[in-house]
């Protein structure tokens, strides 16, 4: 099966699009990544077909002030700039980010199925949730189901205007204004982060984390024999900034070791109990008593899906809703403010308490409830075919 899966060149989506890719090649299909240029390097040596994804770049009639208007009218600009090239290959199946919704408009354009690949929970609003992003857990009784209802009704006049958004982004380039929305939503979590709703879309499916290591380097730990604390800063542009030295600081003379696991270019003059680079991290994990991240949706599954208990500083974006979902499950302390004496404080608690690693390593085992995503874009596909 020939297999266009698009997305932007944020870590936290281009990530999990490179995994899925590398799914595709094992099952013996054909895709090709359209992505930015930082990952073309990575998508080679992996072996996958790579395309530049065309459109990123902003133009002055974007407004980066409306989230709504940025998401739906550069995703029909990116549908404008990739259909040749998208046409070119003659795909049998779509798979488009959430947050690069062009990829999806591009295949409705050319009369293709497609998927939405979520590399995180179903963030779709529901009317037994509250909002998401506010981290809160479902109301209990009356007083917590109208507090419930009251932040929908708060919530409600955005979601409508974005839908209208939507419909004129899609009426702009030719397409129907009413959004059928993809064949497949793929959603890229543990189970353990997922919570219940009563409007659970029927085409939704979990299919566990999609982790990619950009790189095979080993990161060496520390020598010693304290309890190993893995330190991740977010790669997201909405993260807590600081936290690397904040917790240098907070975790000196701690009796721990540190090491520091970053894309960017690692700090100098660490202390003899730290180190820092870049370097596989689930091998890391294999040797961590716990994390120290932001509480991106990649770090957090892969922490947990190894079995790692989490200290989450959240910053913006879904951070926070996250970080509360795995603070709920046990696996998790959220750190807000970010200050030396919190961080302390949560790494600490950590590791004295068994039970965080304890619920850590049951949010694992619900990596057995989910699906295969090559399977499901395979049923897509042939049902469109089917006679």
């Amino acid at each position: 099966m020939r297999v266009a899966v698009v997305a932007g060149p944020d870590p936290g989506h281009a990530f999990p699009a490179l995994a899925l890719c590398e799914r595709f090649l094992a099952a013996g299909d054909e895709p090709v990544l359209f992505t930015g240029p930082r990952w073309f390097d990575s998508a080679k040596d992996a072996g996958i077909p790579v395309r530049r994804l065309k459109g990123l770049a902003p133009r002055a009639v974007d407004d980066d002030g409306d989230a709504g208007r940025r998401i739906h009218e550069r995703a029909a600009h990116i549908s404008t700039e990739i259909l040749p090239d998208l046409s070119a290959m003659l795909p049998e199946l779509v798979v488009s980010d959430v947050l690069t919704a062009g990829g999806g408009m591009a295949a409705e354009r050319l009369g293709v199925p497609w998927v939405e690949l979520s590399p995180h929970p179903l963030y779709l609003p529901s009317k037994g949730l509250p909002p998401i992003g506010s981290g809160l857990a479902v109301g209990e009784g009356l007083r917590g189901e109208l507090r419930d209802r009251m932040l929908r009704a708060m919530t409600s006049r955005a979601i409508r205007n974005g839908l209208r958004q939507r419909e004129k982004a899609r009426a702009s380039v030719g397409l129907p204004a009413a959004d059928p929305g993809p064949a497949a939503r793929l959603l890229a979590t543990l189970p353990a982060l997922e919570v219940p709703r009563p409007d659970w879309p029927d085409n939704a499916h979990l299919v566990g984390p999609l982790l990619w290591e950009p790189t095979d380097d080993i990161l060496a730990p520390p020598p010693g024999d304290g309890p190993l604390v893995m330190v991740a800063p977010s790669t997201a542009h909405t993260g807590v900034t600081g936290m690397v030295e904040t917790v240098l600081e907070a975790l000196d003379g701690a009796g721990v070791r540190v090491a520091v696991s970053m894309i960017d270019t690692p700090p100098t003059g660490l202390p003899p109990w730290a180190t820092a680079g870049l370097g596989r991290q689930d091998e890391l994990l294999g040797h961590a008593a716990v994390v120290v991240g932001g509480g991106g949706h990649g770090l957090l599954a892969k922490s947990l899906l190894a079995g790692v208990p989490v200290v989450t500083v959240p910053g913006g974006g879904d951070q926070w809703e996250l970080a509360n979902r795995a603070a709920r499950q046990g696996s998790s302390i959220v750190v807000r403010p970010l200050t030396v004496e919190s961080v302390r404080d949560a790494v600490l608690a950590v590791l004295d308490h068994p039970r965080y690693t304890a619920a850590a390593e049951e949010a694992s085992m619900s990596i057995a409830e989910v699906a295969d995503p090559v399977e499901l874009c395979h049923r897509v596909r042939e049902s469109v075919h089917a006679p």
